[in-house]
């Protein structure tokens, strides 16, 4: 089975390119669905112990963990040697039950592919981008965000550019839902001949 891992930060359409790769019949795995569903069970005893009182009712509270490892990169650290492994646990076994229906591709929707050195556990990479003004004119759309929130998300990621430049392809979510989907449609078929590389 060929994975694909699509990542894209934040307000480029990657949610969008996810759905089109469901549409087109390929199983997505969300690595934050993972992780919601790993604060509401697997992880809670472990970030309660490395963080206490960031838990409640048997499930991490967002807020209050974020509180805590937000400015502190040492905590946050900390935090990222819990859940990662989990992380890629839930992914195997998800790979492995897609593999086992006879899926021929797979998507990976992971955030910070490249920051977490997920690039290396799969086949080939797609990167969902946008121009800067079409990004920055989304993301101001959504309830609560600023321009202040959106360049300290974007700090913390590795710059587009670089990520369009280590992609095995971009998709280009500027030119409208069905460019992307025609964009989709060409990364699936060129996929099927390409050699697998997962290490």
């Amino acid at each position: 089975m060929f994975v694909i891992g699509l990542t894209g930060s934040l307000g480029m359409g990657k949610s969008t390119t996810a759905r089109l790769f469901a549409e087109a019949g390929v199983p997505v795995h969300d690595a934050d669905a993972v992780v919601h569903r790993l604060y509401d069970g697997e992880a809670v005893a472990a970030i309660e112990a490395a963080f206490p009182g960031t838990t409640a009712a048997g499930r991490v509270d967002r807020n209050w963990l974020a509180a805590r490892v937000l400015n502190d990169a040492g905590a946050l650290q900390r935090l990222e040697a819990i859940v990662h492994p989990l992380v890629q646990e839930a992914e195997r076994r998800l790979l492995a039950e897609d593999a086992a229906r006879g899926e021929q591709v797979a998507v990976l929707d992971i955030p910070l592919l490249y920051e977490t050195g997920a690039d290396q556990r799969v086949d080939a990479v797609v990167v969902v981008s946008a121009p800067p003004e079409v990004q920055q004119a989304r993301v101001l759309e959504r309830p609560g965000m600023t321009l202040d929130k959106l360049e300290s998300v974007l700090a913390k990621q590795m710059p587009d550019a670089e990520k369009r430049r280590r992609a095995d392809f971009v998709v280009d979510s500027s030119r409208g839902l069905e460019a992307a989907r025609a964009q989709v449609r060409a990364i699936l078929d060129a996929v099927a001949t390409m050699p697998k590389r997962r290490r």
